[in-house]
């Protein structure tokens, strides 16, 4: 099961990160950029800049996120781009996650689990698009909207997280409101997720339908991490967003499992802090990582 492999690796590198390739062209070096004015030059450098990172992590960090947004804003090239660093992170072992939100009505939501998780037909064949080991979605949409995504991991050994209570400052105007039972917003969509996660509990006691729950709100993280014993959490909001390593440390339980934690800019830019001056790009990416496991492992084990 998905999530079993994805705390195995985790064990294994003793490292409970996620590695955020959330690429702007303006985050590479000047060097990087020099000459470029259009969006295939653009597309061409930032596979180029992903690729070096993931070569320097890929043996230390057990997966990465893709931000689609990134590469949208690059057009058809900027997809090409996507779809080739989401390859080149698997065929180095790294477990591959696309961060996209997505969901609709049921019909819509299927072409999405298709297109992320699942298979197209066309004729008496099959293919993959932008094939990916988890997809985060938005659940606000109903149970119709994630029984698609439910579909396609069963079949293909795939999983999902769900937004349940996010990193951004203006979340709770959503999602921390009551509602008559006395509960939030978010505790209730937490018990949504942990109700299409029954079926696919694996042997670590998660299932394949994780969360995201954002490091800078650490009271809610506690309450979720208590109500959703059977989630797996995808925690944004380390580093540039403002969140420690000890906020975060509710979310895991007394094993030290039970979430993964996103940096972005804070390993892709990471050769532009003052500690890691003089340190290539990818070296400097490298540093950061081990940084960041040092800091989550002496928050979480300690």
């Amino acid at each position: 099961m998905i999530t079993d492999t994805l705390i195995e690796r985790i064990k294994q590198l003793d490292n409970p990160t996620v590695a955020g390739i959330d690429t702007s062209f303006d985050y590479l070096p000047d060097e990087s950029k020099e000459g470029i004015c259009d969006f295939a030059g653009a597309a061409k450098a930032v596979l180029a800049f992903n690729k070096e990172i993931i070569d320097s992590i890929c043996d230390i960090v057990p997966c990465v996120k893709v931000q689609i947004a990134y590469y949208e804003m690059y057009g058809l090239e900027g997809m090409r781009t996507f779809s080739e660093t989401l390859r080149y992170a698997a065929q180095k072992g790294m477990l591959v996650m696309t961060d996209a939100k997505r969901n609709d009505i049921g019909a819509t939501a299927e072409c999405y689990a298709k297109a992320y998780l699942g298979e197209t037909s066309v004729g008496d064949k099959a293919y993959t698009a932008f094939d990916s080991d988890f997809l985060t979605v938005n659940g606000y949409l109903g149970s119709d909207g994630i029984k698609p995504f439910l579909g396609w991991m069963q079949k293909r050994d795939k999983g999902i997280f769900a937004l349940v209570k996010t990193s951004n400052k203006s979340s709770g105007e959503l999602q921390d409101m009551k509602l008559e039972n006395g509960k939030t917003v978010y505790e209730y969509m937490g018990s949504l997720v942990e109700e299409w996660g029954k079926d696919s509990i694996g042997k670590y006691g998660y299932s394949a339908v994780g969360a995201v729950v954002g490091a800078t709100h650490p009271e809610q993280a506690r309450i979720l991490r208590s109500e959703m014993p059977h989630t797996f959490f995808l925690i944004p909001g380390y580093g540039a967003q403002g969140g420690t390593a000890d906020d975060l440390k509710v979310c895991f339980d007394k094993d030290g499992l039970g979430g993964i934690v996103n940096s972005s800019r804070g390993i892709l830019c990471a050769y532009r802090q003052e500690k890691y001056k003089g340190l290539s790009f990818s070296a400097a990416a490298r540093q950061a990582c081990i940084d960041m496991k040092n800091d989550l492992n002496r928050a979480i084990k300690g």
